[in-house]
């Protein structure tokens, strides 16, 4: 690792066998926790290059728990993190938004590491418990129309660094590889980043893939679609800003969705918006991240048809009877 210190210190980066072959090695626990923390911390100095995300990406996926599901068409929604921004689990909640209207999810999360409002955390509190196993996990598909796939029970790096991650605090590369590795490889992936230049690493990585993505970050630093601000969405055929009147809703405060301060709270604001307890501004955000996903599967009509339809989910108890079955 030394070696490899020195290399990066004197401002060089990575191939994309070099970056894999390293993964690997942090995987297998071949570095102590001083030379991860400082392998981590040149990603913190500088951004990550394509062929650095590639390789590390390529390393997880490689090493990844097999799962098989029974969901060609299933749509993950996730978001980079580490925007700062502290919002409720937008990405989470609209899961369930969509899978109350029909859509298959698998839903890749972690906890959090700079934030006690990670999907995981938040799923955990509610009591889901973790699973990994594939018979398991289509019962779940089967029953609530969505299944969860904790990280670290797919990824041994992932698991390997979960300690030091959140003991650091900080938006590592590893918040980018997060929405990039779910072991379920959904056909679809709506993927909320917390900067273009991020957005752009993430087009010409994902245009690759036979899978089709969308990519959402709102002009104000958030990774998801917040309403707070325009949001440019980024497709294989190209990208288009959008302000909170194209998306049918009007522009909302940061404060008004902002996250408990405990996981318990967080948990509880949760439940709340889908037992029907949501804020008009709550509700909304959640609604134009569920349109958005449903419309980008192109099997539920125009996006003002997959808004009524995310309405119709979260208004007629359908979203909460999916987290109700999931849970069981």
């Amino acid at each position: 690792m030394k070696e490899i210190l020195e290399y990066l210190f004197n401002h060089h980066t990575l191939s994309k066998s070099e970056a894999k072959a390293i993964m690997i090695e942090i995987a297998q626990n071949k570095f102590n926790v001083i030379e991860v923390t400082a392998f981590i911390s040149v990603f913190l100095m500088r951004n990550i290059t394509l062929k650095e995300l590639e390789g590390f990406r390529e390393a997880l996926l490689q090493m990844a728990a097999t799962v098989n599901l029974d969901a060609d068409d299933a749509i993950d929604i996730v978001g980079t993190g580490g925007d700062g921004k502290n919002t409720i689990n937008i990405s989470t909640l609209a899961s369930f938004v969509i899978a109350g209207a029909g859509q298959k999810v698998t839903k890749h999360g972690n906890y959090g590491a700079s934030t006690t409002t990670g999907s995981s955390n938040v799923m955990e509190e509610l009591g889901y418990i973790f699973k990994n196993d594939s018979d398991m996990l289509n019962k779940d598909l089967e029953r609530a129309n969505i299944c969860f796939l904790h990280a670290p029970y797919f990824h041994p790096a992932l698991q390997s660094v979960g300690a030091l991650r959140r003991s650091l605090g900080l938006r590592t590369f590893f918040n980018l590889l997060g929405p990039l590795v779910n072991p379920a490889k959904p056909q679809f992936s709506m993927i909320g980043v917390y900067n273009l230049e991020i957005a752009r690493i993430y087009q010409y990585l994902l245009q690759k893939d036979k899978r089709d993505f969308i990519l959402v970050h709102s002009l104000d630093g958030y990774d998801e679609i917040s309403l707070t601000h325009d949001t440019k969405i980024i497709t294989k055929n190209g990208e288009e800003i959008y302000s909170t009147e194209d998306l049918g809703f009007d522009s909302i405060s940061q404060e008004s969705i902002k996250a408990g301060e405990t996981t318990q709270e967080s948990a509880r604001i949760f439940r709340d918006i889908l037992e029907g307890r949501g804020t008009k501004q709550q509700n909304s955000v959640i609604l134009a991240n569920a349109a958005v996903a449903l419309n980008h599967t192109k099997k539920f009509g125009s996006y003002d048809d997959c808004l009524l339809l995310a309405q119709e989910s979260l208004e007629s108890g359908k979203a909460l009877k999916s987290l109700e079955l999931l849970l069981q």
